[in-house]
């Protein structure tokens, strides 16, 4: 008959518990695993495969019923939400230039229901977020992410600190590439955008009677969603120099 030994079982428990930290501060917050759209059971579910899959490489000496076992934990969650807010932050930044793209062509009033969280969103910000999932699913971004969480068990086992300050940091300045990257995903079709109202400010100052408001916004729309498609070439590029960036980051803090 064979016997667990006390210390084989607070083994097991705690390489469960060091694993499913990591892997559920990651999934909270990363994109597709975090989504709100994604049923809450199949979402545990996820969370329970891959810490079964990753608990073989979490394996310590640390009591988890100890202080020093809580604060693991603690650290092993911060973690993975680190590693997910910096990859949702190249997501946000695409989704913003979408509202900045929708802003020019004059349909910032044009919102429906957000389906990731509890408020409406513009359509074309949900459209270039939708466009970028895929291309992230396509590009096998999700399998990278979890190769990244694997990796990390190897780099920075737990116990050892995980996020120092430098690392806090990095990730507070990488949310400048929120606003770079947003401006980069919707400047060819802002750029259009604006050559056509400066025609439309020269045609009021040669004829000042004719009523822009009731001519420019049809005209606005339409010549807007032709510089939206002319301008969907430049969005893969700039979404994978975002996520290079985010790679890296993460990589960094993963230990790499």
């Amino acid at each position: 008959m064979t016997t667990v030994q006390l210390a084989e079982l607070q083994g097991l428990i705690g390489s469960l518990l060091w694993a499913m930290a990591r892997v559920g501060g990651m999934c909270m917050i990363a994109p597709v695993f975090g989504d709100a759209v994604m049923p809450r059971r199949l979402r545990l579910g996820v969370v329970m495969m891959l810490t079964f899959v990753l608990a073989p490489l979490a394996s310590t000496r640390i009591d988890p019923m100890t202080a020093d076992g809580i604060a693991t934990m603690v650290s092993q969650f911060l973690m993975g939400a680190a590693i997910g807010f910096v990859l949702k932050l190249a997501f946000e930044a695409v989704s913003l230039g979408g509202q900045l793209v929708g802003q020019s062509m004059s349909l910032g009033f044009a919102e429906t229901v957000d389906p990731r969280g509890s408020g409406s969103s513009p359509v074309l910000s949900q459209f270039y977020l939708l466009m970028v999932t895929l291309l992230f699913l396509a590009m096998n971004g999700h399998l990278q992410l979890i190769s990244l969480l694997a990796d990390s068990f190897h780099a920075l086992p737990p116990g050892q600190p995980v996020i120092s300050g430098n690392g806090l940091y990095a990730v507070v300045a990488f949310a400048t590439h929120l606003f770079g990257g947003a401006v980069r995903v919707a400047l060819p079709a802002m750029t259009s955008l604006l050559m056509v109202n400066i025609g439309f400010a020269a045609i009021s100052r040669a004829a000042p009677a004719m009523n822009l408001f009731a001519v420019g916004f049809p005209i606005t729309v339409t010549l807007g969603f032709v510089a939206l498609w002319l301008s969907m070439r430049s969005v893969p590029g700039a979404f994978e120099s975002l996520q290079n960036s985010a790679w890296t980051l993460m990589h960094e803090l993963a230990g790499g």
